[in-house]
């Protein structure tokens, strides 16, 4: 299909301060270019760095600020040059719109840490425009960074594989967490601990959640299938727990203790941050060194990755547990989300009820 001549006129929801107060937000989009895609959002997921990002809570918003990045939609209108999807095709895009594709990372299909990312929001292209997200009713991307999405994976609750999903599933394969017969606990049950247990789960894995909460016993063995069950505030349970597990994915993003969790290790054990705390954690070292374990993080994913994780999702019927919301519902969800009252993400229906003014 011809590319268009013109910008394209966009609509969504955006914060203007760090109230984080969403409301209505007309913009425009670059002209679909010879390799982008242009696709018509339906639906997009809501990530709690959303929330930090609408507040300013990391110190590096730029206002206006149009969340999302778990956005998926179907292909309206491609470039002359695009090859990997048509028109029709339902496509996503996460946290990644643009990348250097030059750098060491770009080159070994890690755009996720290429030293000039532009980001699905709060980023800026090459040539200075901002980019916006994904509460919006059309995308227009560079087709390096479309992925595509099979038939039988459901949009709205596969949305939040392009964040939740890649951010969890990329460190199990990194740190070799993918193998069966391994124990892997998970710290925190919520839109990215679900499915850490969910690809564990699928990768022949024993998975053990690890919570402050004992009431999430119950949604975690029965409802996600994982096999046990650790209240971290429980000493007893923790010190019998004491050296089982071979790595641990820790997806909390408010301040807490690591030594416990380095104690649940076995040697050579490994604890992968992927939450992002607004403070510091404290690190203890010697328990490293007495058991040659290992303290890391990770962040989402390559492009190639990405793709390949969400077809071993469709493979597994691996999908998201979420609660569809209309666009006009967001802010009460935001305020859901601070208190961690949701089940497990939220997706905004925004095909549906996103209405221009």
């Amino acid at each position: 299909m011809a590319k268009s001549v013109e910008g394209v006129q966009a609509f969504g929801w955006a914060a203007r301060d760090a109230s984080g107060v969403l409301s209505p937000f007309n913009f425009s989009r670059r002209a679909t270019g010879d390799k982008d895609v242009k696709f018509k959002v339906l639906y997009c997921g809501i990530c709690h760095s959303d929330l930090h990002q609408i507040k300013n809570e990391w110190g590096s918003t730029s206002y206006p600020l149009l969340p999302g990045h778990e956005i998926v939609g179907v292909v309206t209108e491609v470039g002359s040059k695009v090859q990997k999807v048509k028109v029709g095709d339902k496509v996503g895009v996460g946290c990644l719109v643009g990348s250097c594709l030059s750098c060491d990372s770009c080159v070994n299909h890690l755009e996720n840490y290429c030293p000039k990312p532009i980001y699905s929001l709060n980023s800026f292209y090459y040539d200075g425009t901002p980019s916006y997200g994904g509460f919006s009713d059309v995308m227009v991307v560079d087709e390096h960074f479309i992925l595509h999405f099979p038939d039988n994976l459901p949009l709205d609750a596969t949305a939040p594989l392009l964040c939740a999903g890649i951010t969890t599933y990329s460190p199990l394969r990194y740190f070799g967490l993918d193998k069966p017969g391994l124990h892997v606990g998970v710290v925190g049950l919520g839109g990215l601990g679900h499915l850490a247990v969910k690809f564990a789960k699928a990768f022949g894995a024993k998975v053990t959640v690890i919570s402050t909460s004992p009431r999430k016993k119950e949604e975690a063995i029965e409802g996600l299938g994982a096999d046990s069950f650790l209240v971290s505030r429980d000493p007893d349970q923790m010190q019998a727990a004491m050296g089982t597990m071979d790595g641990i994915i820790d997806t909390v993003s408010a301040p807490h203790p690591l030594l416990p969790l380095i104690g649940l290790l076995k040697y050579h054990g490994k604890l992968i941050l992927v939450g992002l705390p607004e403070k510091p954690l404290e690190l203890p070292v010697f328990p490293l060194l007495v058991g040659r374990k290992i303290v890391a993080g990770s962040a989402i994913g390559g492009i190639k990755e990405t793709q390949e994780m969400i077809d071993f999702a469709a493979k597994n019927n691996i999908t998201c547990d979420i609660e569809v919301i209309p666009m006009d519902y967001v802010n009460t969800a935001m305020e859901r989300l601070e208190k961690g009252d949701v089940k497990y993400r939220f997706v905004i229906d925004i095909g549906n009820t996103l209405k221009a003014t």
